[in-house]
This record gives C-alpha cells, structure tokens and sequence, in this order.
C-alpha cells in the first residue's frame, strides 16, 4: 500500500531525507570548462567493492563496470592473462557466489552476463505506455532550464538571479508549456502548487510515489543519473561550498525538481501504477552482485594482476649514479612526462630527471592580468594558502584589464541576436582571413608565455627559505644538484577544443604548471631563500640555477623561462636546450605509433589544426603510480602508462613526504585513472559522448546535439580509436618504495583514502631496494612477494 500523509512519522522523515542526502554524496562533481579536473566517477561508491558497485550502478544507471567478458577472454586466449592471475584474483576475492574452481572459472569465459538494465522510472513506464517520450521531454525542458540557470556569461538571456534552484525552476516552470503541448495536461498548475521547499516536494512525492524507506536511496540516485550531467555539476557546486566551508542545496534541488516530474507522470498515467509498485520493490532489495557481476568482477581483477607480473618484472632493482649530474630536471608525475624524461635521459648519461605533482608544492591560486578572477593553481582537494598575480605596474595592469573587459563586450556584441548581422557587415572580411589562417595551421604557434608572475603578498625572508625547505624535501632534491636545474610544467596547446584544460595539469587545477614553475624557479633563485637555508638544515650550491619551463605535451616542445639573467649559465643553458631538443623528436616518434594516421612531424600540425579530435592520447594508458628513486625505473620502458614520483624515504624523517604523497598525488592520480576507466566501460554514464556533436553550454560544459542534458567526463575520442579502446581500463597500481609499518600507519590515519585500496579501487604494492616486495590486502593485512606480483600463494 502506498503511504498516506498522515502516516509520514518523524522517523520516516528523518530516514527518507537521508536517503536524498546519500544519493546526492553518490553522484560524483563534474568540474567547469575553464578548470576542468579529472574525477572519480565513483567517489560515492568507494565504501563497496567492485562488484558491489557494479549491481548498484546497474540498478541506477543500467552500466557495467568492467571490461567486456569477451575482451578479457581474449586476452586469456592470447595468454595475456595466465592461469595464476586467474587463480590469484579467484582467492581474493571475498564473495560466496564466486566461483568454486580455477575450472569453473574458465568454463565461463564463453558465456557474456546479461547486459545490465536500469530499473525504470515513471517517466520510461510512462513512455512505453503512452508511446510519449518522456524521459527526452524532460531531458530537453530541465536542460533548457538549467542552461540557463547555471549559465557563467555565456547565455543572452537567463532566469531571473536571487532564487535558489527549486524555487527558480518553479517560477520558470510554471510559465513553460512544454509538457502540457506533449500531453500532460495542468502540469504548469501542478508545479505551482508544489510545497516551497525542496525537502517537502521530496517528502510529498516520496508519499504519492510509494517510496519507502529502503527503496528510496537507489530510486532517489535513479532519478538523479536520469539528469546526465547536470547533478555532477550541482556535485561540484557543494564540493567547491564545502571546501570554503558552506553548502549547496542545489542538489537536493534538482532531485525535487525531478521527483516533482515523476509525480505529475504518475498521476496522468495511473495505468503504469502496478508496474511502478513493482519497481520500488526492486528498489527496496538488498544490493547483492549477481554470479555474472561477481565473475565478471574477478576476470578484471585478474587482468590487472596480469598488467601487475609485466610491470615488475621491468622494475630490476636500482641503478647507482656517480658524480655530479650535468643536468637535472623535475617533471610533473603525469604520465606524458615518462616518455619525455625517458628520452631526455638518454641523451646524456649525466642528465638526471626527477617526478613530483606540477603544482611544485606551492598552494597558489592566480589572478592573470587583465582579470579580478583567481584561478587555482594547486590540485582541487586543497585550498590555496597563497596569492600570485602576474608581474606588471598599476598602468599597464589598469589597461590590461579594460581590454579585456572590451574583449568580452565585443564576443556578447559579436553572438547577439541582432547586432551579430551587423558584426558580419562590419568584421567579415578581417574575420574570414583569420579563419583562412587558422584552417591553414597558420595561426599562432606553441603555448604563449604569460607575465612573469610574483607572489601578491610578498613572503618574509623566513617564510621564503620555510617554503623552499618545504618544498625541496618533498621533491626528495635536499642534496647533489646540478649546476643548472629544470622545474618542468605542463600544458598542451590545442585548437577549438571545449576540453582544453583537461590536457593541463591536473595537479593545477585545469591551468598549465607555468605560473606554479615559473614561481619555485625564482623563489628558489631568490638570495634571501638561500641565506636562510643553512639553519633549516638545507644549503644549495652558489653555482646551482634553477630554471622554469613548460612542456607541451601535444608537441614535446619544451619552452625554458630566462626570467633573471644568468650570465655564468649561458652554456648550460644551450646545451640543455639541445638535449630538450633531441629528446622531444624522440618522445614524438614513440608517441606517433599510438596516434591513428600520426607521424612524428605531424604532431606538431595536430596542435593548430581547429579539426582534430585528437591532438593527443592525453592520460589514456594510464595504470600506475611508482613512488620511489629514480634509480627504480631509469632507463625502464613505462610506454607513457605510469605516475612517476620522486621519492626517497630513508631521507624521510617521520615519513611526512610519504604522508603527502599517499593522499595527494596518489589520490589525484586515482581519479585520473578511474575517470579513464569510468568513460571507457561505462560511457554512456561517464563518458563526455562524441565530440563532433558537442556544443559549449554556459560556459560550464558540453551537450551533444542543441539541447538536452550535460555530458560529464571524457569524449569518446579520448578512449578511443574508431576500432578499439584506447585506454585498457585497469584499476591504478600504487608501488611504493617504503617500509611497510609506515605506509599501514598512514593508511591508519586516513580512513577515506584506506578505503580505495581496502575495496579494491587502488592496488597497493610496497618496494624494496626496486623490486616488488608485498602487496598490501584488505585490512591493513600486507602478503609476500610470490602474490604480490600476481602470483597465487
């Protein structure tokens, strides 16, 4: 029996506002245009293992989370995964529907579970009843709105400001005659006489639907999956108010918005009433993965032990250094860099290269010139503790930003309704020569430098030397350096692309790591750093230059800043400019063999080609973190796929550094992975959808078509070919190079991000003197050596 409203007890209440908050933590945040960050596609299944989620996810959004059966039988077939890793993932895995043998496993490789189906809403049941589209109407009525809505300066005309979500799209919707058009006769009357807050709509149509309490958490997550990608940008809004923090209702809003809808349909299409008790029965099951979900969760499992045998065997050990290195140069942990250190290495045997996160440890957000707008500079789980603005006096400040408010007055002038005719009369000519030259390659090339940029509030001589000490102990870079040192960022210059800040540096926000660079290098150059770093314990060689740079990682093109003279450095300076060079024909040749239709030379030409969906692979590939000397992996073929981070910890006095790397950069590199991982085995949930379709909407994200819901997450053509995936969708192996006991304390502290490794989200493997040495299990519990690399015990 449905509930009556009488019958709603505070308990009741209490459990189903619950239930809307936890299907709101379920939905992962999905970052702006202009800094756009990879995210965890399954931030709010982090409690459950893979198989758990995977019935959750199938229950909600009718996806899976796996590679495909046949795919990973394939692989077994070619003997990319072996008998062990078959066996090694069967023992672990911790379900009691699993397989009873290595035999029966195998027995059912032939077999592909049924593809997952989501349980329906009213508006589906609706749809097949009345042969009306609901769910598209909806799709397209709330789209419009919420483009609008949450519009950033792109959109000419908008909702009125200064409601909160609810009640703006109450007010919006009562005038929209959209549904009543396509049949649903008096919803504008229904909608305005809605209760006038989120929680009582939810409440109310929690009663009118029948939802009860353990139906309500899926059923809610349900309904807010059926919005695309519009509650992961709602996800984001509460993610940014808590950080400072605030909160954000607009999620729960949007869950009212859309509950408001399910009511009204169910009331027009009483016929699907038995049919939806139905539903909200399944609902109200327990969670519990399916043999087919559970096997299938097993085969990946034995795939990226599989992955996990090929790449130790690469790790054989350290490799000693002697003497001075001619050259040093630190690269941000991305993945891209590996090929590129590889290859400058190589060039000379003194040249020594190091990993950490492209923030180079500095917490800044930046104010460019021309704008009052402050950009963060630093990964999005932390907050700035420091200001940067670009270097200029107050004048050419002053005119720099009245330009480039004229520039925005122009671009609204340029799109207007109107006065867009009168832009084409006046500006077509000059306008069509610049499309000329763009469609020729023609246009600028390379990753223009900005002004140099200076800390807003200038640091005391203290905190200078605290914050390079800081900073160089976390870089493991305290002792042996180099006449000349390269602090490398990285960004990527493409054309007419809505995705560009996905190709910059994650560990920056979205932005390219020249600014974070460009500011270490002179910081650490500064002489009142210097003077104080003796009494920290630290002191840097008079002859050693620290020099800022930027690798495009579309080019392989390195730009080095000369930001202070260095007289006494012009040799080095050249000839690490040549090696740089060499090295960036090298790393294009390797990368060109990856790229369809892509030679060495034409990499170049795909970063001013406005046509190209590809300008590069991104992180696609990416399946492991190593933290540990360079020594562990110098001169080891990685091919692009793995987080190299510099550390060392016998120089780690109370493990802080480890501390920080397990949860910053090793989180950081999480979401990159799984965001990969999400858009590749569950694309039409996670994935950005097709770029030759997509338009920009409000500054904040794409839409496939003119309308209709966001697309979160990575276009096709980021994980794909046209034939075959891109990326091998593998759960991120962590190794680290430290002992045990220390890295189980740290995973002690730090309950959430335990839980990746302790649900299988992350592999975790500890190093010893380069090798792999245990795999950590569930429970703080570390095995040896034989199961670490895939092996059954």
């Amino acid at each position: 029996m449905f509930l009556k409203p009488t019958q709603i007890a505070p308990a009741v209440v209490s459990h189903l506002l619950q239930a809307a908050e936890a299907a709101a933590r379920a939905i992962p945040p999905a970052f702006p245009l202009d800094a756009t960050v990879a995210v965890n596609p399954f931030l709010g299944q982090t409690g459950e293992d893979l198989a758990h989620a995977s019935a959750r996810l199938a229950r909600v959004a009718g996806v899976g989370l796996t590679r495909p059966r046949s795919e990973l039988a394939a692989m077994v077939a070619r003997g990319e995964i072996g008998d062990d890793d078959l066996a090694a993932a069967l023992i672990a895995s911790p379900s009691p529907v699993k397989p009873r043998d290595l035999a029966w496993l195998k027995a059912r490789l032939g077999a592909e579970g049924p593809a997952p189906e989501a349980l329906p809403t009213v508006a589906a049941l609706a749809a097949h009843a009345t042969g009306t589209d609901w769910p598209a109407i909806i799709a397209r009525s709330f789209g419009l709105w919420a483009a609008g809505y949450f519009d950033r300066g792109q959109a000419l005309w908008t909702p009125r400001p200064g409601h909160g979500a609810f009640a703006a799209w109450r007010e919006w919707a009562t005038h929209d005659l959209t549904p009543e058009i396509a049949g649903l006769t008096g919803f504008s009357a229904h909608v305005a006489e809605a209760p006038d807050t989120a929680d009582r709509a939810i409440l109310r149509a929690a009663d009118r639907l029948g939802l009860t309490a353990d139906a309500a958490e899926t059923a809610f997550h349900r309904l807010l999956v059926d919005l695309g990608g519009w509650p992961q940008h709602a996800r984001w809004l509460l993610w940014q108010a808590e950080l400072a923090g605030g909160s954000d209702a607009t999620l729960t809003d949007m869950l009212a918005i859309r509950l408001v809808w399910e009511e009204a349909l169910l009331a027009h299409c009483p016929a699907v009433t038995s049919d939806w008790k139905a539903t909200v029965a399944a609902h109200a099951a327990p969670l519990v993965p399916s043999a087919d979900q559970t096997i299938d969760a097993i085969l990946q499992e034995a795939a990226e032990r599989a992955h996990q045998r090929s790449l130790s065997g690469l790790l054989s050990g350290p490799a000693e250094r002697a003497g001075r290195p001619a050259l040093q140069a630190a690269f941000c942990i991305d993945v891209r860099s590996e090929v590129l250190r590889r290859a400058l290495e190589a060039q000379d045997g003194g040249i020594e290269t190091l990993g950490f996160a492209g923030f180079f440890g500095l917490p800044v957000a930046h104010r460019p010139e021309g704008t009052d707008e402050v950009q963060a500079h630093l990964p999005a789980l932390l907050n700035p503790a420091m200001i940067s603005t670009s270097h200029g006096d107050d004048a050419a400040e002053a005119s720099a930003r009245i330009a480039a408010r004229a520039a925005r007055a122009w671009g609204r002038f340029r799109q207007a309704a109107v006065s867009s005719f009168a832009f084409v009369e006046a500006a077509g000519p000059a306008y069509g020569a610049k499309l000329i030259r763009d469609a020729l390659g023609l246009g600028p090339a390379g990753l223009a430098p900005g002004p140099l940029p200076r800390f807003e509030v200038a640091l005391t001589a203290v905190q200078k030397a605290q914050t390079a000490v800081a900073v160089l102990r976390a870089m493991s870079l305290t002792e042996g350096h180099a006449r000349l040192v390269l602090l490398v960022g990285h960004g990527a210059q493409v054309t007419n692309n809505p995705h560009e800040s996905a190709y910059h540096c994650g560990a920056c926000c979205g932005q390219t790591g020249e600014v974070s660079a460009r500011l270490l290098a002179a910081l650490l150059n500064d002489p009142e750093t210097r003077a104080g770093l003796p009494a920290l314990g630290l002191a840097l060689a008079e002859d050693t230059l620290f020099v800022a740079g930027l690798h495009d990682t579309v080019t392989d093109h390195v730009t080095l800043y000369r930001d202070a003279p260095a007289p006494g450095h012009a040799d080095d300076l050249a000839r690490a400019e040549a090696w740089l060079t060499a090295a960036a024909h090298a790393s294009r040749a390797e990368r060109a063999v990856r790229l369809p239709g892509s030679t060495g030379g034409s990499l170049v030409k795909r970063a001013a080609d406005w046509a190209e969906v590809r300008p590069e692979w991104g992180l696609a590939g990416c399946a492991a973190f190593i933290a540990a000397p360079r020594g562990a992996t110098a001169g080891r073929d990685l091919q692009g796929r793995a987080f190299l981070h510099s550390y060392d910890w016998t120089a780690d006095d109370g493990f802080a550094t480890l501390e920080l790397i397990i949860t910053a950069p090793v989180v950081v590199a999480s979401w990159i992975s799984l965001q990969y991982y999400g858009s590749t085995v569950a694309p039409r949930a996670f994935g950005g959808g097709n770029k030759l379709i997509h338009n920009v909407v409000g500054g904040i994200g794409v839409l496939e078509g003119n309308g209709g819901l966001l697309r979160p997450g990575l276009p096709w053509q980021t994980v794909h070919d046209g034939e075959r995936p891109a990326h091998p969708a593998l759960r991120l192996s962590v190794m680290l190079e430290a002992p045990t006991e220390a890295i189980t304390d740290i995973l002690r502290k730090h309950a959430g991000v335990r839980q990746l490794f302790d649900n299988g989200w992350l592999h975790l493997f500890a190093l010893e003197n380069g090798v792999v040495a245990a795999r950590y299990r569930t429970g703080l519990e570390w095995e040896g050596v034989s199961a670490a690399v895939g092996l059954a015990a």
